[in-house]
């Protein structure tokens, strides 16, 4: 399915993305790529395929749910980038 380079500024715009002009040609030729595989998917006969297939396990792997010590204040916020001691500091969102 050809892409344009039109269609590819758009998208940028869309996205707020500043794109220069190889990239634009770059993205253009990727995108199209892209949509030439989903049109070689969209070719596919899929009529004989039962679409609930899938393959169901009797038994999943578990693993034993074991109670463990979690981390302590300390040594959660030893790897914190800034912390006043008790809690971790983090910039103002609101």
């Amino acid at each position: 399915m050809p892409i344009s380079r039109k269609d590819v500024e758009h998208v940028a715009k869309l996205a707020r993305l500043q794109l220069t002009a190889a990239e634009v040609e770059q993205m253009t030729r990727e995108l199209g790529t892209v949509l030439d595989y989903v049109a070689r998917l969209d070719s596919l006969d899929l009529d004989t395929i039962d679409p609930d297939f899938y393959e169901e396990s009797e038994s999943l792997p578990q693993r034993d749910d074991v109670p463990e010590d979690s981390l302590t204040q300390v040594d959660a916020l030893k790897n914190a980038p800034d912390d006043d001691g008790c809690f971790f500091i983090v910039p103002r969102v609101v």
